[in-house]
């Protein structure tokens, strides 16, 4: 039966500068007999229209991302891009994810045709991160629509040797075995609880007894010189809502114990908690210093730091410990 049925797909992207990539991908879609859905249908970019993209993504079997050279509105209170957000939150939602990436090479013929128009201007180190990001998933590059139309027939035919989709059936072919149907469900779950009990096995027997861990103080540091290097600007964070600019590691330092303790998306968060989750937390994942974990019985998702990251901020405190240190040896000799 899964051969018939029909999967509705996410189609995300930056909108003005890749309407001719996102009409190939749903041409693709439909001729491959399935649903797109997309951002197109919803009015620009705000508190609202985020809530109702979610409804979308909850509802859809796969999503999928056109990445050209935007970045894309932001929203106002994550600092993160709307088109960001929806992936991130498709990543929360397990959902089965496939992207298509622009080529170098296809963007500057895109600037010769359309203008810098298609470029980031504003954005720019955002858009880079998030280009990383998304290429540690499935994802494959395109010069032009036939490649994407290519990657859609190939990615969905792939996806249902991989993936248990619901999608959508014609009711003529429904066929009702309620009781089998209600014990296959009790059996996932016990297989997914036993799942998840050899998988925390597994991790907390790979852990480092130390917190320091398996890692060493060059390796903190360079990693450190990168969280220095990479700045985002807010206002959340400035009691005269001036926008200001800060440092990943800067972030490290004054919320480690909020970190440590696990930042969720749940509702009532305040505005650090949600730029927080939205903005610092995935930055933070990219290398390898949060997680995003789920908890059970509740809706929402929290990010905690890794035993890396643990290992990180220690690391931080040792050196601050120490520059501290000197620094009153040398006032004492004075």
């Amino acid at each position: 039966m899964s051969s018939k049925k029909k999967l509705q797909v996410f189609v995300s992207s930056t909108y003005l500068d890749l309407k001719e990539e996102r009409q190939a991908a749903v041409e693709a879609i439909l001729k491959a007999g399935h649903i797109p859905a997309g951002m197109e249908l919803f009015a620009a970019g705000n508190e609202s229209q985020l809530d109702t993209i979610r409804r979308w993504i909850d509802e859809s079997d796969v999503y999928m991302l056109i990445l050209g050279g935007r970045y894309g509105s932001v929203h106002s209170i994550t600092s993160l891009g709307y088109t960001e957000l929806e992936y991130d939150y498709a990543v929360s939602k397990d959902k089965p994810i496939f992207a298509v990436v622009i080529n170098e090479s296809a963007l500057d013929e895109k600037v010769k045709l359309h203008g810098r128009c298609v470029l980031e201007s504003e954005h720019s180190q955002e858009l880079r991160l998030f280009r990383d990001k998304v290429l540690t998933r499935v994802s494959s590059f395109f010069n032009d629509t036939k490649d994407i139309k290519l990657t859609v027939h190939e990615t969905l035919s792939n996806f249902f040797g991989r993936y248990e989709f619901t999608g959508w059936v014609s009711g003529a072919e429904v066929v009702e075995f309620t009781a089998l149907v209600e014990e296959l469900s009790l059996l996932r779950k016990k297989n997914a609880a036993l799942e998840k009990e050899v998988a925390e096995l597994k991790e907390n027997r790979a852990k480092p007894s130390k917190v320091t861990g398996n890692w060493k103080d060059g390796e903190f540091q360079e990693i450190l010189n990168l969280l220095n290097a990479i700045s985002i600007q807010t206002s959340v964070l400035s009691a005269t809502k001036e926008a200001k600019k800060y440092s990943l590691s800067a972030f490290m330092k004054a919320f480690g114990e909020r970190l440590t303790a696990g930042i969720s998306n749940q509702a009532g968060s305040d505005d650090v908690m949600k730029f927080l989750y939205y903005n610092v937390c995935p930055k933070l994942e990219i290398h390898g210093l949060a997680g995003l974990e789920k908890v059970a019985g509740v809706q929402w998702q929290r990010y905690r730091l890794t035993p890396k990251g643990m290992a990180l901020l220690a690391f931080i405190d040792k050196r601050d410990a120490e520059v501290a240190a000197r620094t009153a040896a040398v006032i004492q000799e004075k």
